[in-house]
């Protein structure tokens, strides 16, 4: 990324956290979110890509989110995810079950960060992910892969093995976010890594 800084380093391997560059005046702002020279090679695992292919960015999606909204947690094995607040704040929760399907690690890593307007993550594959919008959000992210809906998996978002810290909601009865239907009907996490294993 083009004058990005670096924030610091997450515990989760090709896990990254950055912010871009707000260069703004008294007409307003501009931000360059993204640049292909600026940007590393992809690496193939970090994108869950043959060896010897050389993914790169191939759909720009962008996210709007109420205050409460909670969108994950979302798993996928063939997709690096990029991710930039544009504006808003919000609680963002890797789970990183890469050891789990590997049957090398008997619980997931799990990392929250709370990212607010012009910082960034980058999201290899096998690392869930989902947020928590703290106030109204829109978030723009690049991916590896066309949306095409077989690599949209996941898990529940309060599911105890993974253990996500999420806060409270304010201003919600319940203190429970909003949930999509598909969000609230996924399985859970050791449902899923057995699903993967078969």
């Amino acid at each position: 990324m083009t004058d990005a800084r670096e924030r610091a380093p997450s515990r989760l391997a090709g896990v990254r956290f950055g912010a871009v560059q707000r260069h703004a005046d008294s007409r307003g702002a501009f931000r360059e979110l993204w640049r292909a020279s600026a940007f590393a090679a992809i690496d193939p695992a970090d994108a869950g890509a043959p060896p010897a292919s050389h993914p790169t960015f191939v759909q720009a999606n962008v996210s709007t989110s109420q205050t409460g909204v909670l969108r994950g947690l979302h798993y996928h094995r063939r997709q690096l995810d990029y991710w930039v607040v544009v504006g808003g704040r919000a609680l963002v929760a890797l789970v990183d079950v890469r050891g789990l399907v590997a049957g090398t690690a008997a619980r997931p890593e799990v990392e929250t960060r709370e990212l607010a307007a012009d910082d960034w993550v980058v999201i290899p594959a096998g690392v869930a992910h989902g947020f928590l919008a703290l106030e109204p959000l829109d978030l723009m992210y690049l991916v590896t892969n066309e949306f095409d809906g077989s690599d949209e998996l996941g898990f529940a978002w309060d599911d105890t093995t993974a253990a996500v810290p999420w806060p409270a909601v304010p201003g919600v009865p319940d203190g429970r976010p909003i949930l999509s239907d598909r969000d609230r009907s996924n399985p859970s996490l050791p449902e899923l890594i057995a699903g993967l294993r078969d």
